[in-house]
């Protein structure tokens, strides 16, 4: 078990050792939860890992078009 101070500002310092097990790199962002009496601790999941995983990259103007198409084509069957 680490211990850590809680400063004057409410900051504390993660432990090297905790930080090297979790793969925490300077600058990087980690997720705080609260769990009862405990604070929980987790490296944030890196946004830019998902690049892909819902398809092919489509860019925004593209996007905006296709869904105007939808929300048109739903508006119309809903219509009819």
């Amino acid at each position: 078990m680490k211990v850590a101070t809680v400063s004057a500002k409410g900051q504390i310092t993660l432990p090297l050792s905790l930080r090297k097990q979790l793969g925490i790199e300077p600058h990087e962002r980690v997720v705080l939860e609260a769990a009862q009496d405990a604070i929980v601790v987790r490296k944030a999941p890196d946004f830019f890992a998902l690049e892909g995983c819902f398809g092919k990259r489509v860019s925004p103007a593209k996007e905006r078009a296709a869904m105007l198409d939808a929300v048109v084509r739903r508006t119309k069957g809903v219509r009819e």
